[in-house]
């Protein structure tokens, strides 16, 4: 079985799912709604859409997702918690966000560019880590759903 035959990629499915979902909430690309939406749809069709597998799509992509995003979290929170002043734009505004909400502000981790900005900037000022774990997680849970429902 070659790595370019259709057999292989569904066996290897949820690893593919779960690589690029990880990669998709890093600052790396990955395009995780693709691969979610594709295998969810034919999920569905052959197994139903409230499934054990679909379930378990859910719970591969949410855990992969929310472990990229963790990852940016820890690595915001490697830079020194210096009060010096931001220089862009948008870190800028993530911080007064971050700032003003709290760990609340990581239930849209999951948006494109600026999720990733306000999980580095969370890490930074040393947000609590398991509320800053749960919000994100719970932020690309419903994102995942939403986009379940979508097809």
């Amino acid at each position: 079985m070659s790595i370019s035959s259709w057999d292989f990629w569904l066996e290897h499915s949820m690893w593919l799912m779960f690589g690029s979902a990880f990669l998709s909430s890093t600052v790396l690309p990955g395009n995780s709604e693709i691969i979610f939406v594709a295998l969810g749809k034919t999920l569905s069709l052959t197994h139903g859409l409230y499934s054990s597998e679909i379930c378990g799509l859910l719970l591969v992509a949410t855990l992969g997702n929310t472990l990229g995003s963790v990852t940016t979290y820890w690595i915001g929170r490697c830079f020194p918690n210096y009060h010096r002043r931001i220089k862009t734009a948008r870190a800028k505004w993530a911080a007064e966000k971050t700032q003003r909400y709290g760990a609340l502000i990581l239930l849209f981790g999951w948006l494109p560019i600026i999720g990733d900005v306000f999980c580095a900037v969370a890490g930074w000022l040393r947000l609590n880590a398991w509320h800053a774990a749960f919000y994100i997680a719970l932020g690309k849970l419903v994102r995942y759903v939403f986009l379940l429902f979508l097809t």
